[in-house]
Formats: C-alpha cells, sequence, structure tokens
C-alpha cells in the first residue's frame, strides 16, 4: 500500500511538473477536439457538472486533427485530458503521442454519425451519387480523354443533366476536421473508384503498371509512390480551391446559418446538426438512401462513421474526475438506445460493442498499436 502510495505521489508531481508550482495543478476535466463529437460532450459535461461533486468539464472545439496534436503534446497539466474525435486516431498520431511520452491511451468509442450534405429547405432536396460528389469537388477529374484535368463544373447540372442548374458552393470543413478525413474516403474515394484506371491505380502495387496508369491519366512521374492507392488518394482526397468548395471553419452551427441565409448554398456537417435543424435544413439523398437515423443505425446510409474520444491515461487520479467523467459518458443513461445523447441525434452502437466500450473505460484499458 505505502509503495502503491509513492507511485501514485510520483505521478502526481510529474503531471504538475511543468507548471509554476503545485498550487497551479488543474481541478476540472480538460477535452478538446471534434467539432462533431463536441455537442455530445458538452451535454455529458453538464449533467456531469449537475449530479457530481466535480467541476463541469472544459471543452474546446479545435477539431480532430487538431485536438489530437494538442493531446499528443506531452503530459502535463498544460495539456488535454482527454480529445474527441470524429475518426480514429491515425498511426502517426499514435506515433507523435509515444514521442512525447503519452504511452498508454484509452479508446472509446461513442456511436455513430452519418456525413451530411445539409441544403436550406426552401429548395428541392438534391439527389446525389457519391460520383456526382467526387465531380462536383474534386480539384481534378478525368476528361474526355481520360486524362485528368483541372475541374471545369461550375453547376450541379454540369455534373449531372439531373441536377439543378445552381452554382456549386459546398461549405465545409478544413483538413484539420476529422469529417473532412471522413468525408473523402467515404464520398470522394467511393465517386473517384468509378473511373477504371483510378480504381486500378488504387489497388495496385506493381511499379510498372502503377506508371502506367499515371501516364494515361496524365499524373505527373513526381507523384510516383509504391502503393498506388497513395497516389489514387491524392487525386480523390484533393479538393478544389476556386471557390465552389469553401472552408467554414470547425463551427457547423455557423454552417447551418448560411445555408439559413443562402438556400442555394450546401453544408457538409454531421448528422447530429441535421436533427437538431431539421426544422431548416434538410439533408441530401446520396445513393437512393436518405440520411436518417435508422439508415445510418442500420449502415445503409453510405457517408456514415463512427465517433470517438481519446484519454490520457497517465492523467487518471492525478486530475480529478476523468474515471468519473467517463462512467457518466458510457452509461446506459447517456450514450444507450434511449440515452439522453441519442436524443441529441447521437446513433448509439448494439448492446455488445456499448458493454465493451463501457468496460474499457472502467479498466482503463489501453488501446493497442496501429
Amino acid at each position: 500500500m505505502f509503495k502503491k502510495t509513492l507511485v501514485l505521489a510520483a505521478l502526481s508531481a510529474a503531471i504538475v511538473s511543468g507548471t509554476a508550482n503545485a498550487a497551479a495543478a488543474r481541478d476540472y476535466v480538460s477535452i478538446v477536439g471534434s467539432s462533431t463529437v463536441y455537442p455530445f460532450a458538452t451535454v455529458v459535461a453538464e449533467q456531469f457538472g449537475k449530479t457530481t461533486k466535480f467541476k463541469t468539464p472544459k471543452i474546446e472545439s479545435t477539431g480532430s486533427g487538431g485536438g489530437l496534436k494538442l493531446f499528443c503534446a506531452g503530459v502535463g497539466v498544460e495539456h488535454p485530458d482527454i480529445t474527441n474525435a470524429s475518426r480514429r486516431i491515425k498511426k502517426s498520431e499514435q506515433d507523435l503521442c509515444a514521442k512525447n511520452g503519452v504511452a498508454e491511451i484509452i479508446e472509446i468509442k461513442i456511436g455513430y454519425d452519418g456525413i451530411v450534405l445539409g441544403q436550406s429547405k426552401a429548395v428541392a432536396p438534391l439527389n446525389l451519387s457519391r460520383q456526382d460528389i467526387f465531380l462536383a469537388l474534386a480539384k481534378q477529374i478525368p476528361g474526355k480523354d481520360g486524362k485528368l484535368i483541372d475541374n471545369p463544373n461550375m453547376t450541379w447540372k454540369d455534373v449531372n443533366a439531373a441536377l439543378p442548374a445552381t452554382r456549386i458552393e459546398v461549405l465545409g470543413p478544413p483538413p484539420t476536421s476529422g469529417t473532412r478525413d471522413a468525408f473523402v474516403e467515404l464520398a470522394m474515394e467511393a465517386g473517384a473508384k468509378k473511373y477504371d484506371d483510378l480504381a486500378k491505380l488504387r489497388g495496385s502495387t506493381d511499379e510498372a503498371e502503377i506508371k502506367a496508369l499515371m501516364a494515361m491519366l496524365g499524373i505527373p512521374e513526381s507523384a510516383f509512390n509504391a502503393k498506388g492507392k497513395k497516389v489514387f488518394q491524392a487525386v480523390a482526397h484533393g479538393i478544389r480551391e476556386d471557390g465552389a468548395y469553401i472552408e467554414a471553419g470547425e463551427n457547423d452551427n455557423l454552417i447551418v446559418q448560411k445555408l439559413e441565409a443562402n438556400p442555394n448554398a450546401v453544408g457538409i456537417f454531421g448528422f447530429s446538426f441535421l436533427d437538431q435543424n431539421a426544422d431548416k435544413i434538410q439533408g441530401a439523398v446520396v445513393d437512393g438512401k436518405e440520411p436518417t437515423f435508422e439508415n445510418i443505425a442500420d449502415g445503409n446510409y453510405p457517408v456514415s462513421r463512427p465517433l470517438y474520444f481519446y484519454v490520457k491515461k497517465a492523467h487518471v487520479g492525478a486530475v480529478p474526475g476523468i474515471a468519473e467523467y467517463l462512467a457518466e459518458f458510457t452509461s446506459e443513461k447517456a450514450y444507450g438506445m434511449e440515452g439522453y445523447l441519442a436524443e441529441k441525434g447521437l446513433i448509439p452502437m448494439p448492446d455488445a460493442e456499448r458493454d465493451q466500450f463501457r468496460q474499457d473505460a472502467k479498466m482503463l484499458t489501453p488501446m493497442g498499436a496501429l
């Protein structure tokens, strides 16, 4: 027992080190990260502050990438305890954490979310395929001869004759956003794969074949990578920069407000923002599926993804309230099928998944290496 006390004391001292003095130690949980997870975390934090002896956690919306960068910067009260993410942590981010002494990370999946292309209800809803989305937003698309050209499409009708002749104006997340990462993977990649040469490039690891496909697509030799998938992703993930796509920051509520002001614009954000603004915003149909709770829950809506948060195990016990916050978030009353987060638009996980992540939170089980 004495040895355990010494270990905890040493850990607490390590947490406090780097601050002016021991009095500078935080007495509240510090959370950063995803703008998509932010409204869910805020509701949990408010409930936690009301029903426990601990202070309400402070939450900052920085985007998934920005949050993980802050989270992985080190151990100590000057660094956040938890980061929210609308995509899974990347190996490069896990490596950065390890490099900076953040050795044990607890991964908690909280549920699922759909990425919506929202519009004002004042206009007819768009009915899009993921190929339409790629042709509207990609920086380069295949021309008539198969070679990549700068995207010439200025209206939705240019993309698909069945769509309206309104100007393409899409308000979307910046590169630091997990929503952006998930969107280009789930929507843009799927659209790009409709082109045979790009699809072949994605699956190739043969150097001669990759170079031949690059030549057919007009991709310069300087872009060569031994993994064809990397070359493919450079094309599929490239978003146009000519004004058709406007980076709208990490404030999804601001995008909703702009859609009200400009009915012809389209906004990219998480399903919960559509759910909470259903009186004035509608979601585009994608590949024949509407962005509904049911379609996302059963996997039918094609642009959907899991949501997470990550916890710095070294801070548990040194910063008060972390373990208790995890217990609140993973409780049935919060992220259960009829929990208060479902009322806010979170798509709950199946029973077995909820039980698994609740157990991981309780036991503070670190994730493995990616």
